[in-house]
């Protein structure tokens, strides 16, 4: 088996990160992903930075995100293609899309169309603020929902400024979400038969995963913005050491009394002043400098091998490009070798969840534009002189 989701068909017609990001995962899981573009291409595939060494030049997220997919080119904006759509969408067991709500009713491939052609496909529809509500009609896009969501509020030094995450977390969570949402939906279908619509907003994903804090922010509780410090926690933080960074914190009491040890503090363990975590966090500026000061006379690898050894938290700051040289990560295949639009050796992040019985990998790089049209048009029952006239008219 290709992995778990192997005989699912999933339609996806999407752009940019988040909708591709979903249909990435039910592809890495197994399923059959046929991502229709226009025939021009989508954005992603022209968007910098483009993988060193690669000719022609792939973009990083065409890479990325459209592995273990098939490519169709087709065009939406005259009925023979939106004709041609409907046959695929009736194929399909989930079709995938991230337009702005009401494009695809303008198109007539809304729910309440696609549902009357086939009742039970699931269809996701992920946007920046949903398919309802006073705003879902507003543009969304992943530093949107950062901002709307409080997450940017938090994010950065404590007297800089709000700072965005450097990856696209809002649009991973909207991904990662929709994939999880459609997996629930295939359930119910298998058990009842019947389909449904999935709504997933870039905004509720950010929300849902903010850790509590839009309970705790509608309560009116105090959430100042920490930095590095952890906020259940002390000693927590980034330290230099003298050779770089560390993440290093301490979350149990028992983790403590090692630690005190560990600095050459061991009056410290057992003092009440220091030895529970509510006591440590009224103390943070003091277990923080004990930390410091203890951090800066040891390599990082002096520091964490210290650490290790007694059973404690501690990671090097690294760059990408110091993780990707990562024993480890090699150990855990996610690193994989692929060959994407005929450049051989990229090294492509793999799928991050291991399964025991149906393995799931990169079977395939992403495709170049309309690479598989005509495979799946004669899947469909197309005649290739129906092809060939579709190819004439720019339909696909």
């Amino acid at each position: 088996m290709s992995g778990p989701l192997a005989g699912v068909r999933v339609v996806e017609l999407t752009t940019t990160w988040a909708g591709p990001m979903c249909g990435c995962l039910l592809g890495d899981f197994g399923a059959d992903v046929i991502k229709v573009e226009h025939p021009s291409g989508e954005v992603a595939r022209s968007l910098p930075p483009f993988l060193p060494g690669t000719d022609p030049p792939v973009s990083f997220m065409q890479a990325t995100l459209n592995r273990n997919k098939r490519s169709l080119t087709l065009d939406l904006h005259h009925s023979e293609g939106r004709d041609v759509f409907r046959r695929l969408a009736a194929s399909a067991d989930i079709l995938v899309e991230n337009f702005r709500p009401g494009v695809l009713d303008e198109w007539g491939l809304g729910w309440n169309e696609l549902r009357a052609m086939k009742h039970d496909l699931i269809l996701v529809s992920i946007s920046g603020f949903g398919q309802f509500g006073r705003n879902h009609e507003r543009a969304g896009y992943d530093p949107l929902a950062q901002a709307a969501s409080g997450f940017m509020s938090l994010n950065g030094d404590p007297d800089g400024e709000p700072v965005k995450s450097p990856t696209f977390l809002g649009d991973d969570l909207g991904g990662l979400h929709g994939a999880l949402a459609a997996m629930a939906a295939l359930h119910h279908r298998n058990q009842t038969g019947e389909g449904q619509h999935v709504d997933v907003a870039l905004l509720d994903a950010m929300l849902f995963q903010s850790t509590g804090y839009l309970t705790l922010g509608a309560m009116g509780a105090d959430l100042p913005r920490l930095g590095n410090s952890f906020r259940v926690a002390a000693p927590a933080n980034t330290y230099a050491c003298s050779d770089g960074q560390v993440m290093a914190g301490i979350l149990v009491d028992a983790h403590w009394k090692r630690l005190a040890h560990l600095i050459d503090r061991p009056e410290l363990a057992d003092d009440p002043r220091y030895s529970t975590a509510a006591a440590r966090i009224e103390r943070r500026n003091t277990v923080d400098g004990l930390m410091a000061a203890w951090c800066a006379e040891r390599t990082c690898e002096e520091a964490e091998a210290a650490f290790h050894a007694q059973g404690l938290p501690m990671a090097k700051v690294r760059s990408y490009a110091e993780a990707a040289r990562d024993p480890h990560i090699e150990d855990r295949d996610m690193l994989q070798p692929t060959t994407v639009e005929g450049n051989e050796r990229i090294p492509l992040v793999g799928p991050a969840a291991k399964f025991s019985l149906t393995p799931t990998r990169i079977r395939e790089g992403a495709p170049a534009l309309g690479a598989h049209t005509d495979e799946i048009l004669d899947e469909l029952g197309f005649e290739p002189d129906e092809r060939k006239s579709l190819r004439g008219k720019g339909i696909v």
